[in-house]
């Protein structure tokens, strides 16, 4: 679910290209879609010409990556004072 998030703040914003850029299944997509509009990190607009589907990363979305952005560079750290704890 972090791969779509990423891929939507990072400008792919339509169903297929999200589908290709996360290397996913159309279905498994519109699945992950759903739950994350369902948790507020995503908004679904439509076109008003075209009436095609565009997402856009809300702001708690955009908060939970760099949550776990923050988290993953702490993990180098994290593991090197468990070591030195441990020996």
């Amino acid at each position: 679910m972090l791969s779509i998030l990423a891929v939507i703040r990072d400008g792919k914003d339509k169903p297929t290209n999200i589908v290709y850029a996360t290397n996913s299944s159309w279905k498994r997509t519109q699945i992950m879609l759903s739950d994350l509009m369902g948790q507020d990190l995503l908004e679904m607009r439509i076109t008003p010409r075209l009436s095609r589907k565009r997402y856009v990363i809300t702001e708690k979305g955009v908060k939970l990556l760099e949550h776990f952005k923050k988290a993953k560079e702490m993990l180098p750290e994290i593991a090197y004072l468990a070591h030195a704890v441990s020996s």
